[in-house]
């Protein structure tokens, strides 16, 4: 079978995709891949083929609108930075996923831009299947992903000012594809339509949320975390530096752009020399040293989290889902220093789950880094975060789990 997959966002974005990707392959069949251009590279040498698809991630992450999502007071405003941001660039991602889906059996896409595949699938008669890293559905649980709490209403507000924010340019694709014009959202259509949405992360995050969901016959399934666990060129390095001495604090902000890393280093060796800790700093894909740091730190570039986590004490980072699950899965207690609108949601999880504690990035100190480093070294948060790690779906069991849900998706509207 052939599947097409365009997923865009950050690497945390992609990732999921890439290792079902991986695992289709693997089974023999044709996957086909469209990512961020400055992930092409990433995505390549995985063994995965790849065409460069919307605008550059990174440049996306450094953008205002994403730096001032807090900052956004009134929906008209928030409406209008979205669709410069996201509606931007529809008309040329839609024809790099016309080409891509040409002959697929099933279509896959991630959370951001769903209508763009939903309109090429609809144009090919193929199942699409989107890939979610988070509960985005509406229901009926409380969501931390805004200043207030989300409710119901309100994640139903959010998709349909994404969708009035999108929708001239969704048209235009309907109407370069021959197909009637949509009179209602893309999220709307596409949940009632039936499609599978995969949800990759485990349920007991969110209590609650699998026995509401239940109504939708198994189209919401938790398949619990996807990566590819990829191995880096530094992994022995790091691991040989790790074991000179006592276990690091794993410190790493993943894609979230950190605006001043000399002065967050500063921070970081001050608070670990305070509590007599070692420290391993991730300091950019290009893992740059050139940050004075004393002896106690180790800068680094990109690690295999699988490989180096579970040599660590502790992991502190920016709350994306994959370095989220990447800690759990390893045991580490874990504090989140978030950034992004996405991220306050996974801190609230590991504050719920009490293997850990979470602030706003721009809020941190070094007094209260080390006070909130006292509290994630503590014997009870190690503890329960070594509890939690026995819940988490293992890897290999995720990516099986997502790859056999695609090929029955495919395999229905090729065969029945």
């Amino acid at each position: 079978m052939k599947f097409a997959l365009a997923i865009h966002g950050s690497r945390g974005d992609v990732e999921p995709g890439a290792a079902v990707g991986l695992e289709l392959l693997r089974r023999g069949h044709e996957v086909r891949m469209a990512v961020p251009p400055n992930l092409i590279g990433l995505i390549e040498s995985a063994g995965l083929a790849a065409v460069a698809y919307g605008p550059d991630s990174e440049e996306f992450n450094e953008n205002d609108f994403v730096h001032n999502f807090w900052n956004i007071q009134t929906p008209i405003k928030l409406l209008r930075a979205h669709k410069k941001y996201f509606a931007q660039g529809w008309a040329e991602m839609g024809t790099t996923l016309k080409s891509l889906a040409d002959g697929a059996d099933l279509l896959v896409t991630g959370m951001i831009q769903q209508g763009l595949a939903a309109n090429v699938a609809e144009f090919y008669d193929i199942p699409v299947v989107s890939l979610h890293w988070m509960p985005v559905r509406v229901n009926g649980q409380l969501l931390p992903i805004l200043p207030s709490q989300l409710t119901r209403s309100a994640i139903s507000a959010f998709w349909w000012l994404h969708w009035r924010a999108t929708k001239k340019a969704e048209d235009a694709q309907r109407g370069e594809l021959r197909l009637p014009k949509a009179t209602a959202s893309s999220t709307r259509r596409i949940v009632e339509g039936g499609s599978l949405e995969v949800q990759a992360y485990d349920e007991f995050f969110f209590p609650g949320l699998a026995a509401e969901w239940a109504k939708w016959d198994g189209r919401r399934p938790f398949v619990g975390p996807l990566t590819m666990e990829l191995t880096t060129d530094a992994d022995d390095e790091v691991l040989s530096w790790i074991a000179a001495g006592p276990p690091p604090i794993y410190f790493g902000f993943g894609s979230t752009p950190v605006q001043s890393p000399a002065d967050t280093v500063a921070m970081i060796s001050a608070a670990c020399t305070k509590l007599g800790e070692r420290a391993l700093i991730y300091s950019g894909a290009n893992g740059s040293n050139h940050i004075p740091h004393p002896d106690h730190v180790k800068l680094v570039g990109l690690v295999n989290y699988a490989t180096i986590f579970p040599a660590c004490r502790a992991v502190v980072h920016h709350g994306g889902a994959g370095t989220t699950a990447a800690g759990l899965r390893a045991g580490m207690p874990t504090l989140i220093l978030w950034t992004m609108p996405d991220q306050p949601f996974w801190a609230a999880a590991v504050k719920r789950l009490k293997v850990g504690s979470a602030r706003r990035f721009s809020s941190a100190t070094q007094e209260s880094l080390i006070a909130d480093l006292r509290t994630i070294l503590a014997p009870q948060c190690a503890t329960r975060a070594r509890e939690i790690a026995t819940q988490m779906t293992k890897p290999a069991e995720s990516v099986t789990t997502a790859a056999d849900l695609l090929e029955n998706s495919a395999s229905i509207r090729r065969f029945g």
